[in-house]
């Protein structure tokens, strides 16, 4: 089973990081509404939700939830992302996940991550005119057909 979990890991690390970098720089600060965040802070949301949802649910640890201003320049971004999947990564190699507390905090881990990936992919989808200048590259990726069907 803790293949397989960590297979899921591994799959959801690609995705992220293929939205993460599919969005050009100049649209990180990108809205599709005033009312929500911009498409750096809510990859910098994910990469804090990993922290925190690993700590509280799969450590056990009692963390409040306080993120902090972070970077919102695309490489920044996209590095901060990817060392948050690594440790996450690490964690769960380093322990069993075979009890109900750590197999249920990792998938609420990843199912958060989801939710917002899936939050992001809107994002790209409104920014129609990059998405046709890019067609060719994310359709021959393997997670790119996701974003065009």
């Amino acid at each position: 089973m803790k293949k397989q979990l960590l297979e899921r890991l591994q799959r959801a690390k690609e995705y992220t990081l293929a939205v993460s970098n599919a969005m050009p720089e100049e649209n990180y600060s990108f809205k599709p509404v005033q009312e929500v965040w911009n498409f750096a802070d809510l990859i910098n949301h994910i990469s804090y939700g990993i922290q925190w949802w690993q700590a509280n649910y799969i450590l056990g640890e009692e963390v409040e939830w306080d993120p902090q201003v972070m970077n919102d320049e695309k490489k920044q971004v996209i590095k901060t992302l990817n060392t948050v999947f690594k440790e996450f990564e690490e964690v769960c190699q380093n322990i069993s996940l075979s009890n109900s507390t750590e197999i249920m905090g990792f998938h609420s881990t990843l199912d958060h991550v989801t939710h917002h990936r899936a939050q992001a992919v809107v994002y790209l989808r409104c920014k129609v005119s990059f998405l046709l200048n890019i067609s060719i590259n994310l359709k021959s990726h393997k997670y790119g057909s996701l974003l065009y069907n």
